[in-house]
């Protein structure tokens, strides 16, 4: 049996970024590179030097053989990826920004990934590994991914795996706000640690009090919540209380996509290794404040050294509250 860290599903796309600054309809030249939420989540892990699977379903073609090949070279286990003789990868198109959010479009309808379904789960697999992150991206995708990721959840638990759930809502995706909300929750309540950002937060509970959105989900099993704040910082409610972490001031943000995963490998990385839950969100801060500061979506992850020497460096007078 693969003995892994983490492990984690979803669909990864090829990306193509704007080489020059404008309106994508303007643009003329883009640099390919990878996209996909999870896949962020499990090269962060894998850089940090945990062992780390990816599980999904590619199409036969070019993106997806760029897909399997570069998460080969980040050295994130692919054994359980599996090639789709009929439906194709998808890709999306990334505009280039001065700051702040980028323009992105997507061409991922009928894509290898969204036919990932109940027969190409291998419990073993996922039993190999102490943890799962799942994110509600699958949840939206198609019925067969939505089942797959409840079989895969429900393996983790009855094992007594722990399970980290990032939102990651896509609204575009889903017939309804209703059934995103419905849907998102009922997948989160079989999580132990959850980590929306506050707008997601709100959207899921309907409300913005802190307090309020923790209360929410603990009173349904979740152990460990985590709200980001943005540049202010995040929030947790767990077993061992609650507080207020501060994020890191960053001069010039280039590019937000990405941040939000990275925050998962600081926080998935930190409590794998048995930190407190207040250095495992400063991990998370580091890791999402150096991926704004690149224009790739995970092309700022450190390695282990590279995160110490971050934190080192911006932590003096940094205080919890």
């Amino acid at each position: 049996m693969t003995k892994l860290d983490a492990v984690t599903f979803g669909e990864a796309m090829a990306m193509f970024v704007a080489d020059e600054a404008g309106p994508l309809r303007h643009v003329d030249r883009y640099t390919r590179r990878l996209a996909g939420a999870e896949a962020n989540v499990a090269i962060g892990l894998a850089r940090l030097g945990l062992r780390c699977g990816w599980v999904s379903k590619v199409g036969r073609d070019a993106f997806g053989e760029f897909i399997k090949e570069r998460l080969s070279a980040e050295k994130v286990n692919i054994d359980r990826v599996t090639s789709d003789d009929v439906h194709p990868t998808g890709f999306q198109l990334k505009s280039r920004v001065a700051e702040g959010d980028p323009e992105v479009q997507y061409f991922r309808k009928g894509s290898a990934a969204s036919f990932m379904g109940p027969s190409d789960l291998d419990r073993g697999y996922f039993l190999g590994s102490r943890h799962l992150h799942a994110t509600g991206i699958p949840l939206a995708l198609s019925a067969h991914t939505r089942e797959f990721a409840g079989m895969a959840i429900e393996a983790m638990k009855e094992a007594g795996r722990t399970v980290s759930f990032d939102p990651n809502l896509r609204p575009s995706l889903w017939p309804s706000q209703e059934e995103m909300i419905a849907v998102t929750n009922a997948f989160a309540f079989q999580a132990d640690w959850v980590m929306p950002g506050i707008h997601e937060a709100e959207l899921l509970t309907g409300t913005r009090d802190l307090k309020a959105i923790a209360e929410f989900y603990r009173r349904h099993g979740v152990k460990l919540v985590v709200v980001k704040l943005g540049p202010e910082g995040a929030y947790y409610c767990g077993p061992s209380g609650e507080g207020i972490v501060p994020g890191f001031k960053v001069e010039r943000v280039v590019d937000t996509v990405g941040a939000g995963d990275g925050f998962a490998v600081g926080l998935i990385s930190g409590m794998l290794r048995g930190l407190d839950i207040e250095q495992s969100v400063m991990r998370g801060h580091a890791i999402g404040a150096m991926a704004v500061q690149t224009y790739g979506d995970h092309d700022g992850y450190p390695d282990e050294a590279g995160l110490t020497a971050f934190l080192n460096y911006n932590l003096k007078g940094v205080t919890c509250s």
